[in-house]
């Protein structure tokens, strides 16, 4: 942009690491809402001059934060979910919308994958086993579950549930899926439409789908039952996929195996019913916790925002 011209002013959520920090702060005017102690003083004293909101998936924009941004333009969401964003409000007022899909793909399938093999073959105790002396003093660790020929369901084939699939056929597994249609990528994959049913079917089921209205509490007590006692739920999806009521009384009651999670209602302020149950390995919403993805995350985010303020095509719009 010209000298003259002024930087765009945003409104930034949550924090980034340093390495983004520094570029947004050199190329746009940034306001740190997350660091004000006052957030409603703040908003009435910048809200006017924000054009953009730089925020996170799972902090999104409410229809209160965007409303007191009346000229707001565009916001950029880091993270691939977008569902925290109130996609309705930004429809009627025309405001642009992008996430960073792609560039946390594969990380987040990896994530899957190990949750997967850490609970089944119980590793996170394993090692509490070696290190209180439990080896020397009781001998053999209890024993576990096989992974490899087992049943794996993935609920919702896209980008990550296809990475993941990958994967699992390097361990031997059956695999299915389900999701809206039959998808013509899933080379040596049953469809199987029902959710319930794939559960049915399944040893390990994989929540990968998007968050939406329509799909909110899709994996809930039915789901859950049709599982059952000797499965493993894995959520590396958004924590609005799947019922948590019904999952913990599922998980207390043993009517569920066990659950591998790495998202939570209301995170980090998780329910504290989680942190008592021995057959659930519990994650801190980090699937695409690495310095690799987060640096193109970051790279992203900042080029939605440079090419809107150029008047470019944004590389990846929501809305």
């Amino acid at each position: 942009m010209p000298a003259t011209e002024e930087k765009p002013e945003i409104l930034q959520l949550g924090p980034y690491p340093p390495w983004d920090e520094e570029p947004l702060n050199q190329a746009f005017k940034m306001h740190r809402y997350f660091e004000a102690e006052d957030k409603t003083a703040l908003l009435q004293s910048v809200g006017a001059h924000i054009r953009a909101i730089a925020t996170r998936g799972e902090l999104g924009a409410n229809s209160a934060l965007i409303d007191a941004c009346p000229n707001l333009e565009i916001i950029s969401v880091y993270g691939v979910g977008y569902d925290a964003v109130d996609l309705n409000t930004c429809r009627e007022r025309g405001i642009r919308v992008t996430n960073t899909p792609d560039v946390l793909t594969k990380d987040v399938a990896d994530l899957g994958v190990a949750m997967m093999l850490c609970q089944s073959r119980g590793m996170i105790g394993a090692e509490t086993w070696v290190k209180d002396g439990s080896w020397a003093q009781k001998g053999l660790y209890p024993l576990k579950r096989q992974v490899w020929g087992k049943r794996a369901g993935i609920l919702g084939l896209g980008r990550i549930g296809f990475e993941v699939a990958k994967r699992l056929k390097g361990f031997d597994m059956q695999l299915s899926y389900s999701d809206t249609s039959a998808k013509p990528y899933a080379e040596g994959m049953t469809y199987i439409a029902d959710p319930v049913e794939l559960a049915r079917t399944s040893d390990f089921l994989f929540v990968t789908l998007a968050a939406s209205i329509e799909t909110r509490h899709i994996v809930g007590r039915e789901v859950i039952d049709a599982l059952g006692a000797k499965g493993m739920l894995i959520n590396i999806s958004r924590a609005s996929n799947i019922d948590e009521d019904a999952l913990l009384d599922a998980l207390e009651a043993g009517r569920l195996g066990s659950a591998a999670l790495d998202v939570f209602e209301g995170e980090p302020n998780l329910n504290p019913r989680f942190l008592d149950l021995p057959n659930v390995l519990l994650q801190p919403h980090h699937a695409s916790g690495t310095v690799e993805t987060r640096q193109a995350m970051g790279k992203l985010l900042r080029n939605n925002l440079t090419a809107h303020f150029a008047g470019a095509d944004l590389l990846t719009p929501v809305l």
